[in-house]
């Protein structure tokens, strides 16, 4: 008599990864997580590899890590694959500081964001 199997979050034709604690604003990471949005994957794949943003890389082990828990975990074909969402939210801020001039105190915040890409199966169009 074990619990039942949980259910699932995503649709069947459906994977997700999520990204945690990534040392970037969700302004910025948000430009990058725009450029793959819709594609499919080996095209986000190649836009990520080539793109000049610090923060792509880490885009790019995601969209990895969904792509494997669609083949692996979920029996998706990996050629039928496309980016189906990719949204950014934001995480913890780093209060840090710099001393300025007459005593006061300048303050610097360092933000943290987390990723969440999902892709989604298609049929080919004959």
């Amino acid at each position: 008599m074990g619990k039942e199997k949980n259910p699932r979050r995503v649709a069947e034709n459906e994977a997700m990864a999520k990204l945690r604690m990534l040392r970037t604003s969700p302004r910025k990471l948000n430009l990058v997580a725009a450029m793959i949005r819709g594609k499919k994957v080996d095209r986000a794949l190649t836009d990520l590899t080539f793109s000049k943003k610090r923060i792509a890389q880490d885009v790019k082990k995601c969209l990895q890590s969904a792509i494997a828990n669609a083949e692996n975990n979920h029996n998706l074909d990996v050629d039928e694959l496309i980016v189906a969402e990719a949204w950014v939210g934001k995480n913890l801020v780093m209060k840090r500081g710099r001393p300025r001039a007459r005593g006061r105190f300048g303050r610097i915040e360092k933000p943290f964001s987390e990723l969440t890409i999902k892709v989604r199966q298609i049929e080919e169009q004959a």
